[in-house]
């Protein structure tokens, strides 16, 4: 699909049929996958096309980022659901605790024994998934695979944490369909039911595959400023 330069609310509206038209193709029921808008470096003005157009979940890199721009447009759309999506310093991790409602990058001891702390201190309950460095990349964050079982009971027992899922970003190069299918697998032998995993490039794939959302930038908004 080539998104419309200029018109993110028809991209939303051709990427919402193009997985449907996938999850019946496999087999799933459609609209069980969430669209999370990805607006890293996406001015305000280009966002309110897409929440006009009904848009409600959207995905941040940066907790900085996040803080200049979606206190302001949260003000006249109070559902919005906003999702941390790239890696948390546990310096941020209280200001991430006060503005996000999901965080996808939970991947190490550290992140989750600080996010526990916060959120018992400001009294909030955020949604909390686990980051798998599927492709065992050295410059992506991320639990390994085969360490992912003894996190997600760390996580559990010893800080408290309820784990509602898992978040992946397979290699650039490689066919992405099975590390969807590996994460998949980690996530059913742990009982989870969220998986964050396909982008602008494979959200059909991953939408066959299990996805419950996929992170979608370009394809909605066009090429980053």
């Amino acid at each position: 699909m080539s998104p419309h330069p200029t018109d993110p609310a028809a991209n939303l509206r051709a990427i919402s049929e193009d997985i449907n038209n996938a999850l019946k193709e496999a087999g799933r029921e459609s609209r069980t996958v969430t669209i999370t808008a990805v607006t890293k470096k996406q001015s305000a003005e280009r966002i309110l096309p897409a929440l006009a157009a009904g848009q409600r979940v959207f995905g941040e890199n940066r907790v900085q980022e996040a803080q200049e721009k979606w206190p302001a447009l949260r003000e006249p759309f109070p559902d919005i659901e906003l999702r941390l999506i790239g890696p948390l310093q546990s310096n941020k991790a209280a200001d991430a605790v006060r503005l996000f409602d999901v965080i996808e990058t939970v991947d190490r001891p550290k992140i989750a024994r600080t996010l526990a702390q916060e959120m018992e201190k400001q009294s909030r309950r955020l949604k909390l998934l686990v980051q798998v460095n599927i492709g065992e990349e050295d410059q992506k964050a991320g639990v390994a695979p085969r360490e992912a079982d003894a996190f997600l009971t760390l996580c559990r027992e010893q800080y408290g944490l309820t784990i509602d899922g898992l978040m992946c970003i397979p290699p650039a190069d490689d066919d992405p369909a099975p590390y969807f299918a590996l994460l998949a697998k980690i996530a059913a032998r742990n009982g989870l039911a969220e998986l964050s995993m396909g982008m602008s490039a494979d959200y059909r794939i991953a939408a066959q595959l299990g996805a419950t959302s996929v992170r979608i930038g370009t394809a909605i908004f066009g090429a980053r400023p």
